[in-house]
């Protein structure tokens, strides 16, 4: 994939538009479900998606060939949805609601494997308390658990996504891990 990236991207910076076309075709998803996992709202990760594409177009020329194109236009989504929360911390509010079926669209489509309903209702609460505790991390904690646990990202490709050591990568991942944990055990 990483070799196909890279000839896509070389061929859209001739101005190649169906090579540019297939690169978004591959990676819209990808960063839309990254953005709508930071921010848990459908139209800001829509925005996010168009926003990092229309940065990769008017970048490719930055774009360095030695490193992985997927690392490159994660690194863009995700500062992107860094610069989104930021903007909006100001009007954040923990006990805000959601607007009508924010938030979950995504655990919705999960299949349940309980067999009760007691046991569904009890699982979908307990879904429901981890989001709302992911949502509660510091941004500098919840980048990087989004990225290592919703992304599947590696710890090295978190860490060429956000420019920084592996090693507080692997501090922040640790501390937010331990976030979540005491906060869930006051919930659960």
């Amino acid at each position: 994939m990483n070799q196909l990236d890279t000839r896509l991207a070389k061929l859209a910076r001739q101005g190649d538009r169906a090579a540019f076309a297939e690169l978004v075709e591959l990676y819209k998803e990808k960063i839309y479900h990254l953005a709508y996992r930071m921010l848990q709202n459908r139209h800001e990760a829509e925005e996010i998606v168009q926003e990092t594409f229309l940065r990769v177009y008017t970048n490719l020329d930055r774009f360095d060939e030695e490193m992985k194109f997927s690392t490159w236009i994660y690194r863009i989504g995700t500062n992107l949805c860094i610069d989104r929360l930021r903007k909006r911390k100001v009007n954040y509010s923990l006990d805000a609601e959601m607007g009508e079926g924010e938030g979950n669209d995504w655990y919705s489509t999960l299949p349940s494997r309980e067999e009760t309903p007691d046991q569904q209702v009890l699982l979908s609460e307990t879904r429901s308390q981890i989001r709302d505790s992911i949502e509660t991390l510091p941004e500098k904690y919840k980048a990087v658990v989004i990225l290592r646990y919703l992304q599947d990202l590696s710890l090295q490709e978190i860490s060429e996504v956000l420019s920084m050591p592996v090693t507080t990568i692997k501090t922040r991942l640790h501390r937010g891990r331990e976030f979540l944990r005491k906060k869930l055990e006051q919930v659960l």
